[in-house]
């Protein structure tokens, strides 16, 4: 059986060093990124694309998928759609081949931003299940009733046109300036057809593990999500109501939330482990869409629901609540670095009461430390006699081993969901705090956040009452702060943020309790005279 008085330092050890296994893997563990030129050589190799199978049912769910598609080769712009914010362009195949950001926070070394990869599938590309049909449908441009599209001035119509051998595709769009848009689609004969969201956006190149793939919600409230390079099976959905593909800030979407939508999935990419979604469509068939950042304010507007399009991984219950949180905060002050410092507060606040027995159990357990020493130095060749005694020592002093426990435990979800939100939060690209921190969503340029959080770590383990004795753990403790630097130093300076202010909070905090316990201890010995 364990020394009850080292149970709290270990279990504290155990969470901070596997805090850092999941550091040092989010770090140095990175997503792959295949450049655009290794892209068209694995386009090369494949020489096919792949086109779901269905059931000759109307009302049958597709089979699984087929891989019997012609190429597609280079295929000119059609149409563009502008606005303030974006432009899309169409290509002659009825897709949305590229979505270029133009607000300044998404600029990256003085370019303007475009989401989608040229050579990966697109936004509203139709697939047939008859093969030859699809064959041609790939090889035979569409027509445009407009060149061109301002969405600066109203929302606006497109239609396109396709003619094929046995049926005619005639395409209406309308767009509006937030992003979303209409579809109706129109085939002069009923034939059995896909359109799909596109492969996801292609924005992201950073180090960070951030989930990106395909994610579809379904009418009874749950998400299925196929990450890149982790999707084994073709999967059927018969009552969705959006599916998307994304990364880590952007997302096409498309979705219907008056009629369930039948979604299905085929395996990409060259290792096959990459999810395609496609929609089964109707010879009339009404849909929405959206190409753009996953900006919950934006989502919202367009309907409540799409903010279940924002995914924050496997802590999205913790995270999801917690951002909602950090927006109304936003709100109130306008700055999404005050915003963080104000979440963190709350959050103090909150466990403060847990925080304040922990700490207060702590104080008693290092006044404890002598008598501890004398009931090991007794009872040491009997475990469960020293032990029984110790805990009878604990009851008359009224201190907890495990009393300190609690609150840690608590704060580590909630560290790890808070790491998702400011790691995935559109809303930090390029939002300002204060002085030098010009944007959140990227590492501080001179290092103040993190070197100020190991200071601050540092001296919060010198004020912090501690009864450990295991050469090894007191070591490990004594470079932590060093270690947390480094590992911070390259972190969304808005996530250093966070753990700096937090750890300022608990060093106020535990000068507030030192206090209290050290009145506590003259007024019982005052008493005991």
């Amino acid at each position: 059986m364990k020394q009850n008085d080292n149970l709290q330092q270990r279990l504290l050890l155990a969470l901070v060093l596997s805090f850092i296994v999941f550091i040092v893997f989010d770090m140095f563990m990175p997503k792959t990124v295949k450049n655009i030129e290794q892209n068209r050589t694995v386009l090369a190799q494949q020489q096919e694309q792949q086109t779901p199978n269905v059931v000759n049912s109307s009302t049958s769910a597709p089979s699984s998928p087929s891989q019997n598609l012609a190429p597609i080769t280079t295929v000119k712009a059609l149409t563009t759609i502008s606005s303030d914010k974006f432009i899309y362009t169409i290509d002659e195949l009825g897709r949305i081949a590229q979505a270029k950001m133009l607000e300044k926070k998404f600029n990256y070394e003085g370019k303007q931003l475009e989401l989608f990869n040229p050579v990966w599938v697109k936004p509203l590309e139709i697939r047939f299940a008859d093969v030859s049909l699809n064959k041609e449908a790939l090889k035979t441009p569409y027509t445009a009733s407009v060149a061109s599209v301002d969405l600066n001035t109203d929302s606006h119509k497109v239609t396109l046109t396709q003619k094929l051998s046995s049926v005619t595709i005639i395409k209406e769009l309308t767009f509006y300036k937030d992003g979303h848009y209409d579809i109706d689609i129109k085939l002069s004969d009923a034939v059995d057809y896909f359109i799909t969201t596109g492969q996801r956006p292609n924005a992201d190149h950073t180090r960070y593990m951030v989930i990106q793939g395909s994610l579809i919600k379904k009418s009874n409230g749950t998400i299925e999500i196929l990450e890149d390079g982790d999707v084994d099976e073709t999967i059927h959905v018969q009552n969705a109501e959006f599916a998307l593909a994304f990364d880590r800030y952007f997302a096409s979407i498309l979705y219907d939330f008056d009629k369930p939508l039948s979604v299905s999935n085929i395996i990409i990419g060259e290792d096959k482990d990459n999810a395609l979604l496609f929609i089964k469509g109707e010879q009339n068939f009404t849909l929405h869409g959206y190409i753009g950042p996953k900006d919950s304010a934006i989502l919202k507007n367009i309907h409540p629901k799409l903010t279940d399009a924002i995914e924050y991984g496997f802590l999205t219950f913790i995270s999801r609540p917690l951002f909602k949180v950090l927006e109304w905060l936003h709100g109130l002050v306008g700055n999404w670095g005050w915003a963080i410092i104000l979440v963190t507060l709350l959050i103090k606040l909150i466990l403060f009461p847990l925080s304040y027995k922990g700490m207060m159990s702590m104080q008693k357990l290092k006044d404890l430390a002598p008598q501890m020493k004398e009931l090991k130095e007794k009872y040491g060749k009997d475990p469960q006699k020293m032990n029984a005694k110790m805990m009878e020592m604990y009851k008359k002093h009224g201190a907890n081993p495990m009393g300190g426990c609690l609150p840690m435990i608590l704060q580590i979800p909630i560290f790890f969901a808070l790491y998702r939100v400011l790691l995935n939060a559109v809303e930090l690209q390029g939002a300002e705090w204060a002085l030098w921190i010009t944007n959140l969503s990227v590492m501080d340029p001179y290092f103040v956040l993190p070197v100020l959080m190991g200071i601050s770590m540092w001296f919060q383990q010198k004020i912090t009452p501690n009864t450990m004795t295991d050469p090894m753990q007191q070591k490990i403790f004594q470079w932590l702060p060093v270690v947390m630097t480094v590992f911070f130093v390259s972190f969304p300076a808005g996530l250093v943020l966070y753990w700096l202010v937090n750890n300022v909070f608990t060093i106020a905090q535990q000068y507030v309790i030192n206090s209290a316990f050290e009145k506590q201890k003259a007024a019982k010995i005052a008493a005991q005279k």
